[in-house]
């Protein structure tokens, strides 16, 4: 047990750290060209494309960061197949950097578009990849998990999914708004998450009505994505 445990703080490390490389990365196309020796608020207007490539992409590194942290607090242990899953999850997320350029050099691009939503498509693939062979392997996941959380992660993937799909769909037809679709990610899970708490708050789904304490609300409900 102790030897899986030291292979699961070193897969989560190492996650930890090519993902700060990745995110970091996104600041260097953040380059500004100036025409003279004084600053306009034209030139610095003229980088709202990139400096809009660069958010999306930041807060998507940002998101897909946290759900993966709290994928791992759940998970328990990792063998071969898990731990590609991962790596795959990780070559998609350095590789998003270089989309991203291409996007902020080629804004109404579709081709530039549909590189950069596929990106992002195959990231979410596999970190859905990594939940769903760990919650259908018994062993993976702690033995307090609660069945609801697993669920409400099913359903938040999905979700990530189809914001995705659509994106990748609308690249060839409407560049920038496949791009405006992926800003609306955090919308998406905000509004499933309001959902998922009504459905909390009906009668019989208290868990106070059964004597049992609530759980933290940080372990109940799913991370942004």
């Amino acid at each position: 047990m102790k030897e899986k445990n030291l292979e699961l703080e070193r897969l989560v490390f190492f996650s930890d750290a090519v993902v700060a490389i990745a995110i970091t990365l996104l600041a260097l196309d953040l380059r500004l060209e100036t025409t003279g020796d004084t600053l306009t608020f034209a030139e610095m207007a003229g980088v709202w494309k990139k400096f809009s490539a660069f958010m999306l992409s930041f807060l998507l590194i940002a998101l897909f960061w946290v759900i993966h942290h709290q994928y791992y607090h759940y998970i328990r242990k990792v063998d071969e197949r898990l731990l590609w899953a991962n790596i795959f999850w990780l070559l998609f997320i350095v590789t998003l950097p270089f989309t991203t350029s291409l996007v902020s050099a080629h804004f109404n691009d579709s081709v530039s578009t549909f590189f950069y939503a596929f990106n992002i498509l195959m990231i979410t693939v596999c970190q859905n990849t990594i939940w769903d062979y760990a919650s259908d392997h018994p062993g993976f996941l702690k033995e307090d998990t609660d069945p609801k959380i697993v669920q409400d992660y099913r359903v938040y993937a999905n979700v990530a999914m189809v914001n995705a799909l659509i994106a990748v769909s609308l690249a060839f037809v409407s560049p920038v708004l496949a791009f405006i679709i992926l800003f609306t990610r955090p919308t998406m899970k905000r509004i499933t998450d309001l959902i998922r708490k009504r459905k909390l708050r009906k009668p019989g789904t208290d868990p106070r009505a059964t004597g049992h304490s609530p759980e933290p609300e940080a372990d109940r409900s799913p991370p942004e994505v």
